[in-house]
């Protein structure tokens, strides 16, 4: 009787395991292919074998076109931007990294993100702007996951994130490791310290520690020990989108996110 309950027991542990390693989203933030337009973008998601992308504002719509993700999109091509996700079984995880120079802008933002379903904005807000972007996040029922860029951004170090964050119930994490590692901070420590706000990576691995020009290099190649990365946030029973960069080689690194997602299976494996 005691070895049947034992098994029943590790049988509800694997498949609780297996269903928070299943809820992971891994997906590619589209800067990775900003040489090309949101349109060919989505081919190039196809050719990864992915679903899931993080869009950014800026991004030419199509060819022949001046038309750029964001908010002065008309409703016809946000329409369009929903068929083409549609034909491609693709969905957006988040939108970012948005930054704004006033209330009105922000709202715009909050306002386009609505409009395509889009659950997150990814955003580095003034400290000014922290109530506003707040707010916003909770009219709009949007979260919104501060992002870390290498020093001197204002949020380079997670006490920053951590100090944003307070008071602030809407406010989360994007972890971008690879600028933790530019910027000379252990990663996993870092996630430590945001504990249960992180709902989103920026997925990298890169060359050097503490340099903040160090290139990106596929996963397990660099020093953002992705192993113990994928554990920690294990560990924290994590919910989220990794949106994987890969910011060289622009023309062919579709090769390189295969390279890169072919790991990342290898290490779920491993996790379950």
């Amino acid at each position: 009787m005691k070895k049947v309950f034992a098994f029943i027991l590790f049988i509800i542990f694997f498949q609780k395991n297996f269903a928070q390693l299943k809820d992971w989203k891994l997906g590619v933030q589209l800067w990775t292919f900003h040489i090309s337009t949101f349109k060919e973008s989505l081919d190039r998601v196809d050719s990864c074998g992915l679903q899931y992308i993080e869009i950014y504002p800026g991004q030419k719509l199509e060819m022949n076109s001046n038309d750029v993700i964001g908010p002065k999109l008309s409703i016809e091509k946000i329409n369009s931007i929903k068929l083409l996700l549609s034909e491609h079984h693709i969905t957006i995880t988040s939108y970012g990294v948005v930054v704004c120079d006033n209330a009105t802008e922000w709202e715009s933002h909050f306002q386009f993100a609505q409009s395509l379903n889009i659950p997150i904005i990814t955003a580095e807000p003034k400290k000014e702007e922290l109530n506003l972007v707040n707010a916003l996040a909770a009219k709009y029922q949007i979260k919104v996951a501060i992002h870390d860029h290498p020093k001197p951004s204002l949020y380079w170090h997670p006490d920053s994130i951590l100090q944003a964050m307070k008071n602030h119930s809407n406010i989360y994490v994007c972890a971008d490791i690879g600028h933790w590692v530019r910027n000379g901070l252990n990663v996993v420590d870092c996630l430590k310290k945001l504990h249960g706000r992180i709902i989103g990576l920026h997925f990298k691995d890169v060359a050097a520690f503490n340099k903040p020009e160090s290139e990106d290099v596929h996963l397990g190649e660099g020093v953002c020990n992705i192993p113990e990365v994928l554990k920690e946030l294990k560990r924290q029973n994590f919910h989220g989108y990794f949106a994987m960069e890969h910011e060289v080689n622009w023309p062919g690194n579709v090769k390189d996110l295969i390279i890169n997602k072919k790991y990342y299976l290898q290490q779920i494996e491993k996790l379950k």
